[in-house]
C-alpha cells in the first residue's frame, strides 16, 4: 500500500464512530448487535468457591491448552474426560458450559470452538485485531486482557506499520493512559474483522505481560466455519 492509500484509509477508519459497552447484568451482550458497537463487557465477580477452584486447577493441571469443538450439552463432560471429573473441574465445567449455552444462543449457534490455555507468558503480546467475526473472553485468573477504544488507534500503524518499533512507542496510540483493561472474572465479546460492516473497526487488543511466576487461566470462545 502507498503512503498516499494508508492516508486515505486512516481517513476513513477515523470516520467509523465505534464504543465499547459495559454493565453487571447478562443482557448487556445483545448490545454486540448494535453497529456501533465493538465490544460488549460484562463486569462480574467470580464467587470465591469458582476462584478458589481455578487456582486449585492451575496448580494441578499438566495440560497447558485445550482446543475442542463444543456444544452446550456436551461441554462439560468433554471437559471432564480431558481433567478428570474432580471438584475444581466439575465447577470451572460448569461454569464454562454456561458460557458456552449463551454464546450458541446468542449467536444462533450449534457448536463453537473452545481454547482453555494456562499461560505464564503474552500469548499475543503485540495489539493486532483479528480477523474473525466475534470472540468471547475471559481471564479466570491473572492479569486480563488490554485493548484500545476505536477512537483511540492509528490503525496504519499496527502489523508492519510499527516499523519494527515497540506498541508504546510506533505511534499507534499517543498516551499509556489509553491503554485499557478487563479484569480478572470479566467476559467480553470482542468483534473482529469479519462481523457484517465492521472492516476497519475490530476491537484492538493484546495479550498483557506476565510478571516472573505469574499464570493466567484464558478461555475463548469462537465460531466455528
Amino acid at each position: 500500500m502507498s503512503q498516499l492509500e494508508a492516508v486515505h484509509q486512516e481517513k476513513i477508519h477515523s470516520t467509523l464512530s465505534r464504543r465499547s459497552v459495559k454493565g453487571d447484568d447478562l443482557a448487556i451482550f445483545t448490545d454486540i448487535y448494535q453497529p456501533d458497537t465493538n465490544m460488549v463487557i460484562w463486569q462480574r465477580s467470580m464467587s470465591e468457591a469458582l476462584s478458589l477452584a481455578v487456582r486449585t486447577f492451575v496448580n494441578t493441571s499438566t495440560t497447558k491448552q485445550t482446543i475442542l469443538a463444543v456444544t452446550p450439552q456436551d461441554t462439560q463432560q468433554k471437559l471432564y474426560d480431558i481433567f478428570g471429573q474432580t471438584d475444581a473441574v466439575t465447577m470451572i465445567s460448569h461454569d464454562i458450559s454456561q458460557l458456552v449455552d449463551m454464546f450458541c444462543c446468542l449467536f444462533d449457534q450449534k457448536r463453537v470452538g473452545l481454547r482453555l490455555t494456562i499461560l505464564d507468558h503474552a500469548m499475543c503480546p503485540r495489539f493486532h485485531v483479528d480477523r474473525i467475526p466475534c470472540r468471547l473472553v475471559t481471564t479466570y485468573q491473572g492479569i486480563a486482557t488490554q485493548w484500545l477504544e476505536h477512537k483511540d488507534v492509528v490503525r496504519s500503524k499496527l502489523g508492519a506499520g510499527n516499523q519494527g518499533h515497540t506498541d508504546e512507542n510506533s505511534g499507534l496510540f499517543d498516551h499509556q493512559n489509553k491503554i485499557q483493561h478487563l479484569n480478572t472474572g470479566d467476559v467480553a465479546l470482542l468483534k473482529g474483522e469479519l462481523w457484517d460492516e465492521h472492516q476497519g473497526a475490530g476491537l484492538v487488543h493484546r495479550s498483557p505481560p506476565l510478571a516472573v511466576g505469574e499464570s493466567r487461566l484464558l478461555l475463548t470462545i469462537d465460531f466455528i466455519n
